[in-house]
């Protein structure tokens, strides 16, 4: 079948080989944080060891046949979704970058309600963690929008927009300094990055990768993003770019073409099998990482089919307001099922007469399915609870290991 076709493994141009583990260089850490015990001060000083990553533009990695079915079964999964989806007749692409920003977000443990989220979208800056989830989701469009042109530019845009307003000097900036995971300073660190003077070089050699045509896409994505997470290239937000920079590259190799599907939302499942994928990387085993993006894929389309018929009764809740479906109906039905929350200029850009706009949403107020809010900036906000209610619980499933009970 033509089907079955597409979803099988390009032939690489490059023969496969054992990926290479990570190496170690050595430097020393003399600037203890002063407010820390004698001890503590002890413990963090001295010798410590950082990644050095082997450049991976021209490798080809060697993926088992039980992983490489693994991700051209999710590959598959994810092309129906995205082809299904434009049958749907509801604008839920908006929707699933939203879950997909807010899971990703969850695995740095930052967290918010929908409602929250998208009030900080809308500039309610009264929530920190809901301010720098909405700036997730804007990182996320920018990385959808350069997918065609993945470079370290488009990159640095994409970081840009998620941290400039937390950090605005090290924003879409890569680093000058040393990060690390885990511990109070490099030497009781879990892992730190590469080199500040080789962070852009190893990002070069990543886009190198990124760019290549002939490696199975979610292996593609798995494998960029465990080198994007082991250069750590960024002071801050290096997790959430770099699950970004998965659905960018799932957009460039045509797998999701019209749906940003969250695959963040399957990996929360369970992050320590995620982090410890990660580990395993650095260790010349791709395997792991590869099974847990395709594990994650087909967990996140289950989750977003169960969204799917949530925003849609929201859209047909809308709808039943009224005897006759006319346009501008239709129109506030989608806005209600795409934007969580919206100002009346959201709906009159929309085309709809500023009389006509306040008509529909006093109605809509008067039968629960919007609510009104303070204002924002001056203007007037309505939430719509039904689709909050319905992002909360995507975000609830996330964290099960099964999807049961909605």
């Amino acid at each position: 079948m033509q089907e079955s076709a597409e979803h099988q493994a390009p032939t690489s141009a490059v023969a496969p080989t054992s990926w290479p583990s990570l190496q170690y260089g050595q430097a020393d850490w003399d600037r203890p944080d002063p407010a820390a015990s004698r001890r503590q001060r002890a413990a963090n000083r001295g010798t410590f060891h950082y990644a050095v990553v082997p450049h991976v533009a021209t490798l080809a990695p060697a993926v088992g046949p039980e992983a490489l079915s693994d991700a051209d079964d999710a590959v598959a999964r994810l092309q129906a979704f995205d082809k299904d989806s434009l049958g749907w007749g509801v604008p839920f692409s908006s929707v699933l970058l939203r879950s997909e920003s807010a899971a990703s977000s969850q695995i740095e443990h930052l967290t918010a309600n929908a409602r929250r989220i998208a009030l900080a979208a809308l500039g309610d800056s009264s929530r920190p963690n809901a301010t720098m989830i909405a700036r997730n989701t804007a990182a996320l469009r920018a990385a959808l929008d350069l997918a065609d042109r993945i470079s370290a530019t488009t990159i640095l845009a994409m970081h840009e927009r998620l941290d400039g307003g937390d950090d605005p000097d090290n924003a879409g900036r890569f680093r000058r300094e040393w990060v690390w995971i885990g511990g109070q300073s490099p030497v009781t660190a879990a892992h730190v990055g590469v080199h500040p003077a080789a962070v852009e070089s190893d990002i070069a050699d990543l886009v190198g990768f990124i760019r290549r045509d002939d490696i199975q896409p979610l292996v593609q994505a798995a494998v960029a993003h465990a080198q994007f997470e082991t250069i750590h290239p960024f002071t801050d937000g290096n997790g959430r770019t770099g699950r970004a920079l998965v659905s960018a590259i799932l957009r460039r190799k045509a797998v999701t073409k019209h749906m940003s599907v969250p695959i963040s939302s399957g990996l929360l499942v369970d992050t320590e099998e995620y982090f410890a994928a990660l580990t395993a990387y650095r260790q010349g085993d791709l395997a792991p990482i590869i099974e847990r993006f395709a594990y994650a894929a087909r967990r996140a389309v289950d989750n977003a089919v169960v969204l799917r018929e949530d925003v849609q009764a929201v859209r047909n809740a809308v709808i039943l307001t009224a005897k006759r479906r006319t346009a501008n109906l239709l129109t506030v039905a989608e806005l209600c099922a795409s934007e969580p929350a919206f100002t009346a200029q959201m709906v009159t850009d929309r085309g709809i007469s500023a009389s006509s706009a306040y008509r529909i949403l006093d109605r809509l107020v008067e039968a629960g399915i919007i609510r009104p809010e303070k204002p924002i900036r001056g203007s007037t906000v309505w939430t719509v609870p039904g689709l909050t209610e319905a992002l909360d619980r995507f975000a609830a499933r996330a964290g099960r290991r099964t999807l049961h009970g909605r």
